[in-house]
């Protein structure tokens, strides 16, 4: 491994639209240190479910993990999505492995309590297996997560994927520099949702506990955010949150710090 290392997290809107996913993964396969890339999961799944006649649940704001519905994301985010990506990535000379969770017993979790809310087959992660991913890593092979993880027992489960990107981040830190980044559809932070230019550039955790107080971002970025801030809380080095091009140095995005 080289001394430094990149934790980036796509979400599925990027996934969804296949000129961003190009231009996002041709920039991914130009980063010089070692890297590692977690993908959401896109559209197709919903998709299926709805031609299958396989409903959606959610329960308190949370969906709702059927085995059903763990099958097909399963199929499509480990089967069809992340060959898709670590083929793009070969075609950008960056030898990429596809895994989920339970490949190499990388990523271990727990099913979640089924009290006071029942979700189904999601899991929380309990440990992530760094020494296997660093063989990977020391070999020249840049992992590609999917979010699926297992719980040891023989079963799959939906996790996550900005958690797992920030354990990935928090067990790597602890043997070389590390940052973790964020990739959605917005240019970081916004102070008005409706403002596409209205990124807060830096946010340390007062200002985030300011923002939060005041309800001035969006309430669906702020589990990112406490990710980021429980990255940065166990040495991971660097959080950023932007769109797909901020890895080519280019974009404005957030920076998170302590």
């Amino acid at each position: 491994m080289k001394n430094k290392i990149s934790i980036i997290k796509i979400g599925g809107n990027i996934v969804n639209d296949e000129k961003a996913l190009d231009t996002f993964l041709a920039n991914f396969s130009k980063i010089e240190n070692t890297k590692i890339l977690i993908h959401g999961g896109g559209k197709i799944a919903s998709q299926l479910n709805d031609k299958l006649g396989i409903k959606t649940i959610m329960n308190e704001g949370g969906r709702i993990s059927s085995a059903e519905n763990l099958d097909i994301v399963t199929m499509i985010d480990a089967g069809l999505i992340n060959k898709k990506i670590v083929s793009k990535l070969q075609g950008y000379n960056c030898n990429a492995l596809g895994l989920s969770g339970s490949d190499a017993n990388c990523i271990l979790a727990n099913k979640r309590p089924t009290s006071p809310v029942e979700y189904g087959f999601v899991g929380d992660i309990k440990a992530i297996n760094s020494s296997t991913i660093k063989m990977f890593l020391s070999h020249g092979i840049t992992p590609v997560f999917c979010a699926i993880s297992h719980d040891g027992n023989g079963q799959l489960l939906n996790t996550n994927g900005d958690i797992m990107a920030s354990e990935i981040a928090i067990a790597m830190s602890k043997y070389i520099d590390t940052e973790l980044i964020y990739c959605f559809d917005k240019k970081g932070v916004l102070s008005d949702i409706t403002n596409e230019h209205s990124t807060i550039e830096n946010i340390n955790y007062e200002k985030y506990l300011a923002l939060k107080e005041n309800k001035t971002v969006n309430e669906g970025i702020l589990p990112k955010m406490e990710n980021c801030f429980n990255a940065l809380n166990n040495k991971v080095s660097k959080v950023s949150i932007g769109d797909h091009s901020m890895i080519n140095g280019n974009e404005i995005f957030t920076t998170l710090t302590l």
